[in-house]
């Protein structure tokens, strides 16, 4: 099969390799849809992943695709089933798994390769996170499960209420999926700050109640305290990545506020 392989900084190549076989609890699945994001712009710049991967190794996280072969002892799940399968799966047993605090597992178990013809999925993300596709969602919207469930995970980590004055720093899709999410399950007021008018208007579209590019403004928190009385937002989140970020989302917060270093 033809696949996409890491094999250092900036160095991706396009090969044939051996197509997969599923070894016991594992399926095959042929990929519909492979998205990149912007952990795989990161690493492909820096050559690799401490957790995650070791150059040479197939690449690629998020995907949705259809099983074509089952391993042994495999259930509930048949060939020809569409499925988004998540690039990660806890162990289950240790201190944080516990506590359900599942994305600090120290022993998660990565799955790269989506960049590839077919994928072979690791009994267990089978086991734990291995999601069920509906018949009218089409995968161009299923292979974004991965960064929307993060995004979940962010707003219930973030102690949002009802009608909060939320600010959401970067429009990219992590910032939008914030807006959204924020605006439509949580009636929240987000003031969003960006650097691309085209996602800014996308943003507007997705229900923020205010707009920045902040290629244009000198001085966030002043801005947003300018928006609240005075006091600044209730919950801040911050969605570029960027250190020195920081310290302006904590800047924009009240006393008292949330601030979610989530980039």
């Amino acid at each position: 099969m033809l696949a996409a392989l890491l094999y250092g900084k900036e160095d991706l190549r396009l090969e044939d390799v051996d197509s997969p076989i599923p070894n016991i609890g594992e399926i095959v699945i042929k990929v519909g849809v492979a998205t990149t994001c912007g952990t795989d712009l990161k690493v492909w710049r820096r050559g690799g992943h401490a957790r995650m991967l070791k150059p040479p190794t197939l690449f690629g996280h998020e995907v949705v695709g259809e099983i074509v072969s089952l391993g042994e002892n495999v259930t509930g799940w048949t060939i020809g089933d569409r499925v988004v399968a998540n690039n990660s799966a806890p162990c289950m047993n240790c201190f944080f798994c516990h506590r359900q605090e599942y994305s600090l597992c120290p022993h998660l178990l990565f799955n790269n390769g989506t960049f590839a013809e077919y994928l072979k999925i690791p009994a267990p993300i089978v086991q734990h996170n291995l999601l069920a596709v509906p018949p009218n969602l089409p995968n161009s919207l299923a292979a974004m499960t991965e960064p929307l469930a993060c995004v979940l995970h962010g707003v219930a980590s973030s102690n949002v209420q009802p009608a909060n004055r939320v600010v959401v720093i970067g429009d990219g899709a992590i910032g939008l999926m914030f807006v959204a999410v924020l605006t439509h399950q949580l009636t929240a007021e987000v003031i969003l700050f960006g650097g691309q008018e085209k996602r800014l208007h996308i943003g507007q579209q997705l229900g923020a109640s205010y707009t920045f590019n902040y290629h244009e403004i000198t001085n966030l928190p002043t801005v947003v305290r300018d928006l609240t009385e005075g006091w600044g937002a209730d919950v801040v989140i911050e969605a570029t990545g960027v250190p020195e970020v920081w310290e302006t989302a904590i800047a924009c917060g009240r006393p008292g506020a949330t601030i979610n270093l989530f980039g």
